[in-house]
This record gives structure tokens, C-alpha cells and sequence, in this order.
């Protein structure tokens, strides 16, 4: 994590114009309160993303290597205001979280297009210690009826998946690779995830590239 996003995270109510601290609390495993809420922010690019808040100027980072922050903690309801940079483009911010919410900002160049943010918001369901949890966000409109299987074995993990949407599920902390498929098909190489943990949240992110539709995995952390 970036010194300025240690910054960001301590202060937490920072980045919302008028909007006082938030108390952080830990994701696992007792889960968020009715007033708290958490944005992050996904880097889809090949540049660092750059943030600039509204009247504070507080600034984070993400690197086109971590991919994406923490959740940061900000009082729900209230809007999150200013600007972000990706690969030379430039786009305004202004996101509001639920009581209770996550929502990750996502954002996208569009060649001859600018930079493209889209917002992917959930409501974790009950948290289940024995098991990993793992989301799929679709963020590529030519990957029709996104898709994920355990690679090697024609299981689905996620099916029908449409653009701008996500699914998640508990699955067995387990050693996984995954497969992309596109209306049925398969694309790209496997992506090995790893060893899944019980007890922790997962997220495979479906954006574009230059070589075509691609995974790219992060870990659910909360900023402490």
C-alpha cells in the first residue's frame, strides 16, 4: 500500500467533502456495521491510477501491478468527490457508498474513448469462516455470457455473467486455477490462483487488454 493510501485510511472520512470520520472496522468476520461503508478502487489500466480528492487533495495511487487498493472505510451516504488519471485520460469522481456496502471503482481505458469508470457495488452476504469467498466482476462488453470453470474440468464456477454485473460464492479453501470462457468458449491461458484460504474474500476482475478479455485476481483487504 502506497504511504498516501496508509494516509487515506487513517483518516477515513477524507475523501467525502463535509463528511465526518468513520470508525474502521475489521471485514472478518464480524462484517460491516448499518453505517459504515467501504470503496476501492481497480486499476484495468497499464499506468498508475491516480486519485485526487475534492477539497482535501488527498492523493492515492494503485499501480498496474497490485492492481487494485483496500477497501477504504467512508461514511456511507455521503458523496466521495474528485478526480482520477489513468493512462493520460482524466474522468470526475463522484460515488456514494450504502450503509453496509462495498463498491469498487473501476477504471478503464477505452482507446478513443477516454477512461471509463464503472462502479460494482455489493452487499456481502453471511461470512462462513470454513470457507473462501470468491466474486467474478464482468467489465468487458466483448466477452458475451462471461464465464469462469476450474480449469482442466468442465465445472462452472460462474456462468452467464453480464457485462457491468458480478456473481460471488463460498467455495472449499482449496489450490485453484480457473479458466475464462466467452459465449461457451475458452480464451486465454488458465490462471492459477493460488491456495484459497478459508475465511477470506477473493475477486476475479474480467477486463480488457490489448491481447483480448483477461483475469486478474486481488484479495478482499479492508485498509487498517
Amino acid at each position: 500500500m502506497t504511504r498516501a493510501l496508509h494516509a487515506l485510511a487513517g483518516l477515513g472520512g477524507l475523501l467525502v467533502l463535509g463528511g465526518a470520520q468513520a470508525a474502521e472496522i475489521p471485514l472478518y468476520p464480524t462484517g460491516p456495521s448499518e453505517d459504515s461503508a467501504f470503496l476501492r478502487f481497480f486499476n484495468a489500466g497499464t499506468g498508475p491510477l491516480e486519485l485526487t480528492a475534492a477539497g482535501s487533495g488527498a492523493s492515492l495511487s494503485v499501480d498496474s501491478v497490485r492492481r487494485a487498493s483496500d477497501f477504504l472505510t467512508v461514511p456511507a451516504g455521503k458523496a466521495v468527490k474528485g478526480s482520477l488519471k489513468l493512462d493520460g485520460q482524466e474522468q470526475a469522481l463522484d460515488v456514494s457508498v450504502e450503509p453496509g456496502e462495498f463498491a469498487t471503482v473501476v477504471g478503464i481505458p477505452v482507446a478513443g474513448q477516454g477512461l471509463r469508470l464503472v462502479t460494482v457495488r455489493e452487499q456481502p452476504d453471511d461470512f462462513n469462516a470454513l470457507k473462501a469467498s470468491l466474486a467474478f466482476y464482468s467489465l468487458d462488453a466483448t466477452c458475451a455470457d462471461a464465464g469462469v470453470q476450474a480449469a482442466g474440468r468442465n465445472v462452472d464456477i460462474f456462468k452467464g455473467v453480464a457485462d457491468g454485473s458480478l456473481q460471488r460464492r463460498s467455495i472449499n479453501p482449496l489450490k485453484l486455477s480457473v479458466q475464462l470462457r466467452c459465449g461457451g468458449a475458452p480464451v486465454g491461458e488458465p490462471l492459477a490462483l493460488g491456495e484459497l484460504a478459508a475465511g477470506q474474500r477473493y475477486t476475479l476482475f474480467l477486463v480488457p487488454s490489448a491481447q483480448g478479455p483477461r483475469l486478474i485476481q486481488v484479495q478482499d483487504n479492508l485498509a487498517h
